[in-house]
């Protein structure tokens, strides 16, 4: 059986997408700031190194070897580009960008050992054509949809897959307090009216995807941007 981490798998997303690993039979752990009760979930701030070495050593303990990680961790922030100072800027890129550096460079030496791994990183829709008030966060996910393609070149030739799911608008509880807080320029009935599918996404729209780049059969698809957007880029 194989083993999984999911970063930021505590809620929205991430926690959709370690039950939907669970029940395709895969050994799930997750790593969050605020995990839930269960078992296999750590405490662990992702852009702390240290904390997740610690964290993957308890996981290697019990499993042995990771060969799949989903990182789902992320962080928004609504804020004028002028009024964004460098620390909240970088807070941003250590949350969305450098924590996938730090959790991918952990986990890779079990993959390389094992010549199969799968990397999935959640990045953001919009990357395809930005977003105002929010440089930060699309700057650090723009980067992730990078990092993933390259990492597909260097580890394509040791049976590692990397590729990248973009959400489009996902009713997690971080859309929730954007839209408490008017940062969607609408609410979130004027959003689905402007979504071909004419729905908001949910979850385990992403989960689906997710599961299926870490499946077998997606072994020849890597290095891929794969939007669940409902047809909307943005």
């Amino acid at each position: 059986m194989k083993s999984a981490v999911v970063t930021g798998g505590g809620s929205g997303i991430g926690r959709a997408v370690a039950e939907r690993l669970r029940k395709d039979g895969y050994r799930v752990a997750v790593l969050d700031l605020k995990p839930s009760s269960s078992e296999y979930e750590y405490t662990a701030d992702v852009t702390d190194r240290a904390q997740i070495d610690a964290a993957l050593a308890e996981i290697r303990a019990q499993w042995g070897p990771i060969t799949i990680l989903v990182n789902g961790a992320g962080l928004e922030l609504h804020k004028r580009f002028t009024n964004t100072d460098f620390d909240t800027w970088q807070r941003l890129i250590d949350i969305n960008l450098t924590s996938v550096y730090h959790c991918a460079q952990a986990v890779l030496p079990d993959m390389l050992d094992a010549g199969w791994g799968r990397i999935v990183n959640i990045s953001s829709s919009s990357t395809h054509s930005g977003q105002p008030f929010m440089s930060a966060y699309v700057a650090a996910k723009s980067a992730v949809n990078g990092l993933t393609k390259s990492l597909a070149l260097e580890y394509g030739p040791h049976g590692i897959t990397v590729n990248a799911v973009p959400p489009g608008f996902v009713d997690t509880p971080m859309l929730r307090r954007a839209e408490e807080k008017g940062h969607l320029g609408g609410t979130i009935e004027e959003h689905i009216m402007r979504t071909p599918v004419r729905r908001v996404g949910r979850p385990e729209d992403i989960a689906a995807a997710c599961s299926f780049l870490i499946s077998e059969e997606a072994g020849y698809i890597t290095g891929q941007i794969l939007p669940v957007s409902g047809g909307r880029n943005t």
